[in-house]
């Protein structure tokens, strides 16, 4: 039901209100660097918690070698809507920078991201939001492929935030695994509220 111009009003007192409310914020607790976790092989220790949570990684040496491997998945051999945020490594069949509403990408069966750095205590990706062109496209496609630079990794997530501090986007999101959920009778359920599988290439040339 759309909404009438008196519940707009009524939403954006309440919002204007929230605004100008002044909440006490607590300092932040200091870290003591000496007892946070740290690996001797992180990008081991990423790929094994990637897998944990449902997704793969590849290590290669080229830009080159990632279509060569997509190319082994059938799901992406017969895929024809492809958005590539990485061209050099995989090119892609939709321009998402032409498209004006996220509602037109709800058929898209791939996308190829860039992540910035791996976390390896949770093999987690950061996608930095101004490669973006459109936030969904992490989200909304079936499958999701992130070509990241084996150089970039961090132990732990107390550097993971040191990092992103660097980063002038609006937006960044930290990605780890397919969507997942095990709510209905407790059967585990992947792709329930975004990609069905994620596909990490850890390239050594980027």
């Amino acid at each position: 039901m759309k909404p009438t111009p008196a519940d707009t009003d009524a939403r954006q007192a309440i919002l204007d209100r929230i605004n100008t409310k002044q909440v006490d914020i607590p300092p932040l607790p200091d870290v003591d660097v000496d007892r946070v976790i740290e690996f001797d092989q992180p990008i081991d220790t990423f790929i094994e918690m990637l897998a944990m949570v449902g997704g793969q990684a590849h290590q290669v040496d080229s830009q080159r070698d990632v279509r060569a491997l997509l190319e082994e998945i059938d799901v992406f051999r017969t895929a024809t809507r492809i958005v590539s945020l990485a061209p050099d490594s995989v090119a892609g069949t939709i321009d998402a920078t032409q498209i004006d509403d996220p509602h037109d990408l709800a058929t898209v069966d791939w996308t190829i991201a860039r992540g910035e750095f791996m976390v390896a205590e949770n093999g987690s990706i950061w996608i930095d939001g101004n490669s973006l062109p459109h936030r969904v496209l992490l989200f909304i496609a079936q499958y999701l492929a992130i070509v990241v630079p084996r150089s970039q990794i961090v132990s732990n997530m107390h550097q993971a935030y040191e990092r992103i501090e660097n980063f002038s986007a609006r937006f960044g999101v930290f990605v780890s695994g397919p969507s997942k959920t095990a709510d209905i009778e407790q059967s585990l359920v992947l792709g329930a509220h975004g990609c069905r599988k994620l596909q990490v290439f850890i390239v050594g040339d980027l």
